[in-house]
């Protein structure tokens, strides 16, 4: 069982860029409504499916990285980095079902 770890501005390229699996990098704020539903599907999916990708998460607002460079939108934004490269990107809040769709790829 995976868990969903925190990551800043300070441990991104380490932990997100330098991975030798894919990493799903779910972008967040407190006051997003919509991050808040994510959650708890991100944490499912984790659970099940941290054996394929690791996933962690990116407080934007206590983390104000340059978001243009990372081509973060809006919140939530889920990027998925494979080998340094950001090579998907979801925006907005999903349903489990269309969210897992879209990450078929890299679960299976």
């Amino acid at each position: 069982m995976s868990t969903v770890s925190d990551v800043t501005d300070a441990t991104f390229d380490a932990e997100v860029l330098s991975s030798d699996r894919p990493v799903l990098v779910d972008f967040w704020a407190t006051w997003c409504a919509p991050c808040r539903q994510m959650a708890p599907i991100i944490d499912e999916i984790a659970a099940a499916h941290g054996d394929r990708m690791k996933f962690v998460k990116l407080d934007t607002d206590a983390n104000p990285r340059d978001r243009a460079a990372l081509r973060h939108r809006l919140d939530p934004d889920v990027h998925v980095y494979q080998n340094g490269e950001l090579v998907k990107s979801i925006v907005g809040g999903k349903p489990k079902k269309a969210f897992t769709e879209q990450l078929s790829e890299f679960l299976s």
